[in-house]
């Protein structure tokens, strides 16, 4: 039977952080963090990290645990949150997966194995990223194509990296990533993970809550922790975080900072959406939508009558 764990995800902006703080400490639970940008170091506000007060009040894994100039894989990330949840679980308490990146959640809850990196795969990749270049990424794509059409039927030929992926796998191991993919997907999940997902009943209010923490962002000082982290170098990964991308450019002088901040406060917006759409696929899930303001003690109140349903407490 697969290891039982709680997941509480939703779009940007929805509480999440509070909810799983009351509930690791209500329930003897730890946090993993189901973030993506939160992983790396110094990156703070723009990534809205759990305060040093937050950080305190319950165990946190998967936070600051890389520098920016790191380059984080799904599959690395798996790897490593999957050891923290196997360690929380063997101290008898409950794993709490806190996030909003829904890749990096499902990766970890399917136990989504990957083509393992390796010497000869990085000479692989260096090797096709110079053939890529040379070519071109419409040439590569078919070439592809010869080999995987379904994979290369869902590429642009500007997404270099995925284009690499999926080839150097081929010359690796002979099978496609498609073929892989399928495989891993028809494998029952690593967890039973009894999802709560947070959200608002008016979108008017979560954009609002959104506009708000971007303003809160700044007023912090998100521009100066962007000129700090990206003077020490950041990765290709870390560079397109929202909220990073548009400062930068600000401090690039391509665009005001007035216009950064509404393109941030655009970007977080269009962001929700598609947070959103990930998570309507989960029926199972308990969906606590707020009303105007989010009344934490009750969701916590409902969260544990639904983890008590669900077997894991």
């Amino acid at each position: 039977m697969p290891q039982k764990i709680a997941v509480i995800t939703g779009p940007t902006a929805t509480g999440k952080t509070r909810l799983g703080i009351a509930l690791a400490q209500g329930l003897g639970g730890e946090i993993v963090s189901g973030d993506s940008m939160q992983l790396y170091r110094g990156m703070d506000i723009g990534t809205a990290k759990p305060t040093r007060e937050e950080l305190a009040a319950a165990p946190h894994h998967m936070i600051d645990v890389a520098e920016p100039d790191e380059e984080w894989s799904v599959s690395r990330y798996v790897e490593a949150a999957d050891a923290a949840v196997q360690g929380i679980l063997s101290r008898g308490r409950l794993p709490i997966v806190v996030g909003g990146t829904g890749l990096y959640i499902d990766s970890l809850v399917r136990g989504l194995s990957f083509p393992e990196r390796s010497e000869a795969g990085e000479a692989c990749r260096a090797e096709l990223e110079g053939r890529y270049d040379e070519i071109g990424g419409g040439a590569m794509l078919r070439e592809l194509g010869q080999v995987d059409p379904e994979r290369a039927a869902k590429l642009h030929p500007a997404d270099k990296k995925r284009i690499v992926r999926a080839m150097e796998v081929f010359l690796l191991t002979g099978r496609t990533i498609t073929e892989h993919d399928a495989e891993t997907a028809a494998a029952p999940p690593r967890y039973d993970a009894a999802f709560i997902i947070l959200d608002f009943e008016n979108r008017a209010d979560l954009y609002a809550r959104i506009d708000a923490r971007v303003d809160g962002m700044v007023a912090a000082g998100l521009f100066e922790e962007v000129e700090r982290v990206f003077s020490r170098g950041v990765s290709p990964t870390a560079r397109q975080a929202i909220g990073y991308k548009e400062a930068a450019a600000a401090l690039a002088g391509e665009i005001s900072r007035a216009e950064a901040v509404e393109r941030i406060k655009r970007e977080s917006r269009r962001y929700a959406k598609r947070q959103l759409t990930w998570l309507r696929r989960r029926p199972d899930a308990l969906w606590i939508r707020w009303a105007g303001e989010p009344d934490f003690a009750g969701a916590a109140r409902l969260s544990t009558a639904f983890l008590a349903a669900h077997g894991i407490i």
